[in-house]
């Protein structure tokens, strides 16, 4: 594993993570780029973060769900302004984990997790096409 603070992690996560999402929603078809920095604001906000975090932690291996729970339980001293603690704890261990796999160079790993992200997100958008 790679051995930098889990707030280290997380903020080199979030920059892949964020980039996985943008090129995600090209290959979607979606080129306005207002309609693209929407739809990255909605997948990338703690809510949603946290909502990841409890679709991947049942396939983590023990070192990942690690990794994922340092992030979870590091302090930022931060105050999140749109999202409630928990929320953003559980994002910030979604980008530390992230960030420990592109540090480690698992790229395949990270393949599978972001997989599982883009799943989720077309359950999402089915769900909302349906109401």
């Amino acid at each position: 594993t790679i051995n930098f603070p889990s707030l280290t992690l997380a903020y080199i996560g979030d920059g892949v993570y964020e980039m996985a999402i943008r090129c995600y929603l090209l290959k979607q078809g979606i080129r306005k780029p207002e309609e693209l920095h929407h739809k990255a604001v909605e997948y990338v906000k703690a809510t949603f973060q946290s909502r990841f975090y409890h679709e991947l932690l049942p396939y983590l291996s023990e070192e990942e769900e690690a990794v994922l729970k340092r992030g979870r339980n590091s302090k930022s001293g931060h105050q999140p302004k749109h999202a409630d603690v928990q929320d953003y704890r559980k994002s910030t261990a979604v980008e530390a984990l992230v960030g420990a796999l592109y540090l480690a160079g698992r790229t395949e790993r990270l393949d599978e997790v972001f997989a599982r992200l883009f799943a989720l997100i077309e359950r999402e958008e089915r769900n909302q096409s349906c109401k």
